[in-house]
């Protein structure tokens, strides 16, 4: 069901690793910043204006801007700052929907007699986010989730754009295809390789020569998109269903030892996860990537929910011995590791053992001293690897 007016804000932080970065560091404002040494996690708008994209090789990313500023990534100082965006929009309205650590959609729909226009809401979210946490944000209005969304990409950086209703064709349909929620370089060379390079030829096409051309499910999707049919609502996330890490491993020689490495060093990151959301979990599922780019993903439920790194560790290797044989055939690029069936532990009793006293102490030593304080005696000097920050649960 469509709402009447333009009251779905797409709220997106601007190049968010960076703007923190820069935010902390006064001697890198207004320079070009990149987030990350081998690959690019973030760039400033001022290394963008050289070519720089995110995932781009750092290499690269310094033949394109050599005086640009290379800085580590700081991930507790992002999540940080996302949380602290975050209270700034759920005190906004209560409909928020989270995508990522630094972007949202809001629904101000039904707000305009005690608050202000949805422009004046977004006016507002914008400036508290300046002021409380000093970071630039742009949003976009639109009366589509989809619509907001391409609405903020036109207004950034740190800029506000509504679409009302009666111009949103007019505003749609002269962006390039791949606009499109859904567009990426392999359905964008099919539509540009038979002339369609805009929305506007694409909404033109009958829905079934979309379908010819791309699939049902995606010649179907991109019709509706490029009327601006997207029906869904603004939904609150749910709770994670799922904690999980991984570590790409590239075409590296392997052996089982060094895997064995690789799932010590993901559980210990996955299991401080979930005690720190106060978590359980009962499946513990692991992920494959071979050197011929096939996958294979493994589980075992265990019969009591635990955050025990001591047991989800040991879960996790029987889980490897079992896949022993494909490793040996294929070699193994990609190692992850991730909890299901998540509990609240405020809603159980759980037993107090020797490995739930030992986890948390080590949590106690980490907190106060910093997650490399204390490692595992077979991951010495070996790189922690870079652990992603997640909206908070």
């Amino acid at each position: 069901m469509f709402v009447s007016g333009a009251t779905i804000l797409h709220a997106d932080m601007d190049a968010f690793f960076a703007s923190v970065e820069q935010r902390d560091q006064p001697r890198l404002r207004g320079r070009p910043v990149i987030v990350g040494g081998g690959v690019v996690l973030a760039a400033s708008y001022e290394a963008k204006a050289y070519g720089i994209r995110t995932a781009m090789g750092g290499r690269q990313a310094r033949r394109l801007c050599p005086h640009a500023i290379v800085v580590p990534p700081r991930m507790s100082a992002y999540s940080e700052a996302s949380k602290a965006v975050f209270r700034v929009f759920e005190d906004t309205t209560p409909l928020v929907e989270g995508l990522s650590i630094d972007e949202a959609f809001l629904d101000v729909r039904g707000m305009e007699r005690s608050v202000g226009t949805p422009t004046e809401i977004a006016e507002r979210l914008r400036r508290r986010v300046h002021e409380d946490v000093g970071l630039p944000v742009t949003v976009g209005i639109a009366r589509t989730k989809f619509l907001a969304k391409v609405a903020s990409a036109s207004a950034k950086p740190d800029g506000l754009l509504l679409v009302p209703p009666e111009d949103e064709l007019a505003f749609l349909h002269p962006l390039p295809v791949e606009r499109l929620w859904g567009v990426g370089p392999a359905t964008a060379g099919k539509l540009r390789s038979r002339g369609i390079a805009t929305v506007r030829q694409v909404a033109f096409l009958p829905e079934s020569t979309l379908v010819a051309i791309l699939g049902r499910a995606s010649g179907r999707h991109l019709h509706a998109l490029a009327h601006n049919l997207d029906p869904r609502p603004v939904r609150n996330r749910p709770r994670r269903r799922s904690i999980g890490s991984q570590r790409a491993r590239g075409r590296a020689p392997w052996s089982p030892e060094s895997v064995d490495e690789d799932l010590m060093a993901l559980v210990d990151r996955v299991t401080r996860r979930m005690r720190n959301a106060d978590r359980v979990g009962r499946t513990v599922v692991l992920r494959l990537r071979f050197d011929d780019y096939s996958r294979a993903t493994r589980s075992m439920t265990l019969q009591a929910p635990t955050s025990s790194t001591e047991r989800i560790l040991a879960t996790a290797r029987a889980l490897l011995v079992d896949a022993l044989p494909m490793l040996e055939q294929r070699g193994v690029t990609l190692v992850g590791i991730s909890v299901a069936n998540l509990d609240d532990t405020s809603q159980l009793t759980l037993p107090l053992d020797a490995n739930a006293a030992l986890d948390a102490v080590l949590d106690l030593v980490r907190e106060r001293f910093g997650s490399a304080a204390i490692t595992r005696a077979a991951l010495l000097g070996r790189s922690p690897g870079i652990s992603m920050p997640l909206l908070p649960d």
